[in-house]
């Protein structure tokens, strides 16, 4: 088919920047150029006709894309790239990318990316036109909950498939194994690296991507307890947490950093652990079933995402590591986009969202809540705002070539 084949679905990109490394970049070129996929190159059956970037600094992308891709327009407000210029709304799929870029970082520690007010705005063209398409939202839904529970019920309202999250739970995992749906999951953990309100996202999400496999489907957190620097050495001494969950786990990472030099023994005892790692972050949480599941942030012993649970019934801990190829210099792309760029390809084709809204709904509202802990001087924090029930999707959507 040619780019003017009226089969082809017409998307809009509403992004808060566009340069060389931003989320906005990894998934806007992917839809305007292509990308590697399963051993051929792949270029996607859709076009991508209009764009708003919120902020353009000296570092900006955008221009240069749109001069070499002039079936592409750049509009200023997000209501004339829905519209294309005119009255009503002219696209079949919009992607929200409202990641990286300069804004306010609240007391709280949270960067208030606009995330919900660009939704709106969408949803508001969405209404003068009688007529809504797919959303596709990149990462958590919003840093505040109200509003990305608004978010969820007005795709509800409105009807419109929306698909969220980040490329977690779609990436290729080492060793290549899912979950066996209806298992018996005890506790769960996982153990990765970044800051809060950013990458405790993506360790909450390789949890619940788990997780929610088990028996009875998802059933919602009734509580979560935050802990930080020595209050998390502490707990550690005290096995709040299963130990051998986070030594499993361990043992999947390919970035454990060597405790000491000269031996070929370098897995870490604790008190290396806690001279490697200056200030780690735990949240710790109850499910409404009673599973409990913990996500260590451990900057300066691991920069991977690992797993393990314990499954009744069996000797061995289920462990397996979220997969992430970071750029090596020789492009510009990293390549776990490419999979979630994939699936999300398949929502604006098929109509329908790949993999449940509840995820992104229940992990954007565990980032907020282990955030909150940590602002109320690591408390623990009554949820009943996270009973989330969902089923989730029978077949697998991590990546396998």
């Amino acid at each position: 088919m040619q780019a003017s084949d009226p089969a082809r679905p017409k998307l809009a990109a509403v992004v808060t920047v566009y340069r060389k490394y931003s989320h906005a970049q990894h998934i806007v070129d992917r839809l305007l150029d292509g990308y590697g996929w399963r051993g051929s190159y792949h270029r996607p059956p859709m076009d991508l006709v209009s764009l708003h970037v919120d902020q353009v600094g000296a570092d900006d992308l955008s221009r240069e894309r749109a001069a070499r891709h002039p079936e592409m327009k750049i509009y200023p407000t997000i209501a004339e790239a829905l519209t294309r210029g005119g009255s009503k709304l002219a696209v079949d799929g919009v992607v929200l990318v409202g990641e990286h870029g300069d804004y306010q970082r609240n007391g709280k520690g949270q960067t208030e990316y606009p995330r919900y007010q660009f939704f709106e705005q969408i949803v508001n063209v969405y209404r003068s036109s009688n007529r809504a398409v797919p959303v596709f939202n990149d990462k958590h839904l919003s840093w505040n909950w109200d509003w990305a529970n608004q978010m969820y019920d007005t795709s509800r309202e409105l009807n419109f498939p929306f698909q969220a999250g980040s490329s977690l739970p779609v990436t290729w995992r080492i060793p290549s194994v899912e979950m066996p749906l209806g298992s018996q999951i005890e506790e769960a953990l996982c153990i990765c690296y970044g800051g809060v309100d950013s990458y405790d996202f993506h360790g909450l999400e390789t949890i619940q991507c788990m997780v929610e496999r088990r028996q009875g489907g998802e059933t919602g957190v009734r509580w979560i307890q935050a802990y930080r620097g020595e209050a998390f050495w502490q707990a550690l001494y005290k096995h709040v947490w299963p130990e051998d969950l986070m030594n499993t786990a361990l043992c999947r990472s390919h970035t454990l950093m060597p405790a000491r030099a000269g031996f070929n023994d370098i897995f870490p005892t604790r008190g290396q652990m806690q001279q490697l790692v200056k200030d780690p972050v735990a949240y710790r949480y109850e499910h409404e079933d009673g599973l409990l599941c913990t996500m260590l942030l451990m900057n300066g012993l691991v920069r991977d995402f690992n797993f393990a649970a314990r499954l009744k019934n069996q000797s061995k801990v289920f462990s397996t590591q979220m997969y992430l190829p970071m750029p090596d210099g020789r492009t510009t792309l990293a390549n776990f986009f490419s999979p979630l760029v994939f699936y999300m390809e398949q929502m604006f084709l098929t109509g329908k969202a790949q993999y449940p809204i509840q995820r992104t709904l229940l992990t954007t509202g565990l980032t907020a809540a282990g955030v909150e802990s940590l602002y109320r001087k690591q408390v623990r924090v009554d949820t009943p705002h996270l009973a989330i029930r969902y089923q989730p999707r029978t077949e697998s959507t991590f990546e396998r070539s």
